[in-house]
C-alpha cells in the first residue's frame, strides 16, 4: 500500500465531504480521495503548474465537475471555512514556515473540520543529506552552493504538535515512523534522487555534465550501502481537528 493510501485509511469518510488535497502534485492521492467520495468533491492545490497539468490530464476525464485544481501557495490559501477535511502527503516538508502553514489550513476548515497528513520528518534522509552536503562543500561544487539553505523542513513530532496547537487545532496527534525504501538498481536510484529529492540542488549547478556527476557520485556511494541503493525515509504523521465552536 502506498503512503498516500495509508494516510487515507486513517479516517472514515461519509462520502459527501468537500476536501482539500494540499500539495496534490500529479493527483495520485486526489484520485483516491475522489473514489472514496461518490457524492463529494475535492479541490487539489499545488504550486507547480506542470504538476497540475498532469493531474488535469489524468483526472478530469474521470471525475469531471467533482474535481477542481488550483495553482496556489499553501502559505497563502484563498479559502476560508470551505473544507470538511484536509489531506496531504509528501508536501508539508517543502514548506519552511509550518506555523503559518497550519494557521492557513485551520482557517480553510469549517468548524469541526479535520486535518490528516503525512510528510518527511525527524531524521528523514539524514545519511543521504549528509553525503550531499559533503559533496556540495567540495572544490568541484562549492562555488554553486554559497548561501544555500536546504529546501526542506523535517520537523520532529513534538514541535509539529506544538505548532498545530498554536494554530488552534485540538485532538492533536503526531508521530514519527521509519519507512526505509530500497531502489531496484543504480539507474532507478539516480533517476529517483535527481527528480524527487535533489531537483532544487541541481538548479544551482548550471552545467549539465556537473549535474550528472553530482548524482553519479551519490549513486556510487549508495551502491556500497547494506542494502545497496537504500533511502532512510522517516514519515511524520499529523492529525488534528478544528473546534466546533
Amino acid at each position: 500500500m502506498s503512503w498516500g493510501k495509508k494516510v487515507l485509511s486513517r479516517v472514515a469518510l461519509r462520502g459527501d465531504e468537500t476536501l482539500l488535497d494540499a500539495g496534490c502534485g500529479t493527483g495520485r492521492l486526489t484520485a483516491d480521495l475522489l473514489e472514496a467520495l461518490p457524492r463529494g468533491r475535492v479541490i487539489g492545490l499545488d504550486l507547480s503548474q506542470n504538476m497540475l497539468r498532469t493531474a488535469r490530464q489524468n483526472l478530469e476525464p474521470r471525475f469531471g465537475g467533482r474535481l477542481q485544481l488550483v495553482a496556489g501557495d499553501l502559505l497563502f490559501l484563498p479559502f476560508v471555512q470551505i473544507f470538511d477535511g484536509v489531506f496531504s502527503t509528501a508536501a508539508f516538508h517543502w514548506v519552511l514556515d509550518h506555523d503559518r502553514l497550519f494557521e492557513q489550513l485551520f482557517h480553510a476548515l469549517i468548524p469541526g473540520g479535520w486535518l490528516i497528513a503525512q510528510c518527511g520528518g525527524g531524521p528523514n534522509l539524514a545519511r543521504l543529506r549528509d553525503r550531499a552536503n559533503h559533496l556540495m562543500a567540495s572544490p568541484k561544487f562549492a562555488t554553486f552552493f554559497g548561501g544555500f539553505v536546504e529546501p526542506w523542513l523535517y520537523s520532529d513530532a513534538e514541535s509539529a504538535g506544538e505548532r498545530l496547537r498554536r494554530a488552534g487545532f485540538i485532538e492533536v496527534e503526531t508521530s514519527l515512523e521509519p519507512a526505509p525504501t530500497v531502489l531496484e538498481d543504480a539507474s532507478h536510484f539516480s533517476e529517483f534522487i535527481e527528480s524527487v529529492i535533489f531537483h532544487r540542488h541541481l538548479e544551482r549547478i548550471p552545467d549539465q555534465a556537473l549535474r550528472r556527476q553530482f548524482i553519479a557520485e551519490l549513486t556510487t556511494i549508495a551502491s556500497n550501502d547494506a542494502p545497496p541503493y537504500s533511502l532512510d525515509y522517516w514519515r511524520l504523521n499529523l492529525s488534528g481537528k478544528k473546534p466546533r465552536a
